[in-house]
Protein backbone atom coordinates (compact mmCIF):
# COMPACT_ATOMS: atom_id res chain seq x y z
CA UNK A 1 0.00 0.00 0.00
CA UNK A 2 1.18 3.36 -0.78
CA UNK A 3 0.52 6.70 1.09
CA UNK A 4 -1.59 9.05 -0.97
CA UNK A 5 0.60 12.91 -0.66
CA UNK A 6 -1.23 15.41 -2.78
CA UNK A 7 0.92 17.87 -4.81
CA UNK A 8 0.71 21.41 -5.50
CA UNK A 9 -0.84 20.67 -9.10
CA UNK A 10 -4.01 18.57 -6.96
CA UNK A 11 -5.17 21.37 -5.28
CA UNK A 12 -8.60 22.23 -6.26
CA UNK A 13 -10.18 25.73 -4.71
CA UNK A 14 -13.64 26.56 -4.43
CA UNK A 15 -15.12 29.80 -2.55
CA UNK A 16 -17.72 29.73 -0.01
CA UNK A 17 -19.41 32.71 1.53
CA UNK A 18 -20.94 32.96 5.06
CA UNK A 19 -23.38 35.32 6.56
CA UNK A 20 -22.51 36.48 10.29
CA UNK A 21 -25.79 38.00 11.19
CA UNK A 22 -26.12 36.74 14.97
CA UNK A 23 -23.16 34.90 15.18
CA UNK A 24 -20.85 34.63 17.60
CA UNK A 25 -17.35 36.16 16.55
CA UNK A 26 -15.27 33.36 17.85
CA UNK A 27 -17.24 30.50 16.77
CA UNK A 28 -17.52 31.93 13.70
CA UNK A 29 -13.82 32.57 13.40
CA UNK A 30 -12.73 29.28 13.93
CA UNK A 31 -14.94 27.74 11.74
CA UNK A 32 -13.67 30.05 8.74
CA UNK A 33 -9.99 29.92 9.57
CA UNK A 34 -10.81 25.99 9.04
CA UNK A 35 -11.95 26.23 5.82
CA UNK A 36 -9.12 29.04 4.85
CA UNK A 37 -6.21 26.87 5.82
CA UNK A 38 -8.30 23.62 4.15
CA UNK A 39 -8.18 21.56 7.04
CA UNK A 40 -12.14 20.65 6.33
CA UNK A 41 -10.79 18.15 2.81
CA UNK A 42 -9.26 14.76 3.42
CA UNK A 43 -6.35 15.42 1.55
CA UNK A 44 -5.41 18.24 4.26
CA UNK A 45 -1.71 18.03 4.24
CA UNK A 46 0.44 20.80 6.38
CA UNK A 47 2.78 21.50 4.43
CA UNK A 48 0.63 22.71 1.43
CA UNK A 49 -1.67 25.50 0.79
CA UNK A 50 -4.83 23.48 0.23
CA UNK A 51 -7.27 26.30 2.10
CA UNK A 52 -10.39 27.78 0.05
CA UNK A 53 -11.58 31.18 -0.29
CA UNK A 54 -14.54 32.23 2.31
CA UNK A 55 -16.62 35.63 1.09
CA UNK A 56 -17.94 36.84 5.00
CA UNK A 57 -21.26 39.34 4.40
CA UNK A 58 -22.91 41.21 7.18
CA UNK A 59 -19.97 41.43 9.17
CA UNK A 60 -21.13 44.68 11.09
CA UNK A 61 -24.27 42.20 12.58
CA UNK A 62 -21.88 39.95 14.84
CA UNK A 63 -22.35 39.55 18.38
CA UNK A 64 -20.09 39.64 21.23
CA UNK A 65 -21.38 37.74 24.48
CA UNK A 66 -21.16 39.41 27.60
CA UNK A 67 -19.43 42.71 28.04
CA UNK A 68 -16.86 42.19 25.55
CA UNK A 69 -18.57 45.23 23.75
CA UNK A 70 -16.84 47.69 26.64
CA UNK A 71 -14.07 45.64 28.18
CA UNK A 72 -12.32 44.02 25.19
CA UNK A 73 -9.58 46.35 24.10
CA UNK A 74 -7.21 46.63 20.54
CA UNK A 75 -4.14 48.01 21.12
CA UNK A 76 -1.64 49.33 18.45
CA UNK A 77 1.52 50.18 18.78
CA UNK A 78 3.45 53.20 16.93
CA UNK A 79 7.25 52.28 17.58
CA UNK A 80 8.12 54.82 20.25
CA UNK A 81 7.96 54.63 24.09
CA UNK A 82 4.17 55.40 25.56
CA UNK A 83 2.98 56.09 22.22
CA UNK A 84 0.68 52.26 23.01
CA UNK A 85 -3.07 53.13 21.41
CA UNK A 86 -5.92 51.27 23.00
CA UNK A 87 -9.65 50.76 21.38
CA UNK A 88 -12.84 49.27 22.97
CA UNK A 89 -14.18 46.82 20.43
CA UNK A 90 -17.73 48.94 20.42
CA UNK A 91 -15.67 51.97 19.46
CA UNK A 92 -13.38 49.86 16.60
CA UNK A 93 -16.58 48.39 15.97
CA UNK A 94 -18.09 51.62 14.75
CA UNK A 95 -14.67 52.86 13.12
CA UNK A 96 -14.33 49.64 10.66
CA UNK A 97 -17.18 46.93 11.53
CA UNK A 98 -15.27 44.51 9.29
CA UNK A 99 -11.97 44.91 12.05
CA UNK A 100 -13.04 42.46 14.83
CA UNK A 101 -13.87 39.64 12.36
CA UNK A 102 -10.95 39.75 10.45
CA UNK A 103 -8.50 40.37 13.44
CA UNK A 104 -10.31 37.27 15.19
CA UNK A 105 -9.48 35.03 11.91
CA UNK A 106 -5.84 36.55 11.66
CA UNK A 107 -5.35 35.22 14.54
CA UNK A 108 -6.32 31.71 14.11
CA UNK A 109 -4.38 31.30 10.98
CA UNK A 110 -0.49 29.57 12.19
CA UNK A 111 2.45 32.20 11.76
CA UNK A 112 3.72 30.06 8.91
CA UNK A 113 5.16 31.23 5.45
CA UNK A 114 0.98 30.05 3.81
CA UNK A 115 -0.76 32.95 6.38
CA UNK A 116 -0.37 35.79 4.16
CA UNK A 117 -1.72 33.60 0.93
CA UNK A 118 -4.29 32.28 3.26
CA UNK A 119 -5.63 35.73 4.37
CA UNK A 120 -5.74 36.96 0.77
CA UNK A 121 -8.55 34.57 0.17
CA UNK A 122 -10.41 36.02 2.81
CA UNK A 123 -12.59 38.82 1.86
CA UNK A 124 -14.64 40.64 5.13
CA UNK A 125 -17.42 42.71 3.99
CA UNK A 126 -20.10 44.59 6.48
CA UNK A 127 -23.17 44.76 4.63
CA UNK A 128 -25.21 41.88 2.43
CA UNK A 129 -23.63 43.20 -1.19
CA UNK A 130 -20.59 41.64 -1.98
CA UNK A 131 -17.88 41.70 -5.15
CA UNK A 132 -17.01 38.00 -5.79
CA UNK A 133 -20.04 37.25 -7.29
CA UNK A 134 -17.32 36.33 -10.72
CA UNK A 135 -16.57 33.14 -7.97
CA UNK A 136 -19.67 31.65 -7.70
CA UNK A 137 -19.25 31.08 -3.61
CA UNK A 138 -21.43 28.10 -2.26
CA UNK A 139 -23.00 29.05 0.82
CA UNK A 140 -21.54 27.77 4.17
CA UNK A 141 -23.08 26.19 7.09
CA UNK A 142 -21.40 27.46 10.68
CA UNK A 143 -23.62 26.67 13.71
Amino acid sequence: MKTFVPKKTDITRSWYIVDATGKSVGRLATEVATVLRGKNKPTFTPHLDMGDGVVVINAEKVVLTGNKWKNKKYFSYSGYVGHVKETTAERMHEKKPTFILEKAIAGMIPRTKFKKDILKRLKVYAGAEHRQEAQNPQPLMVK
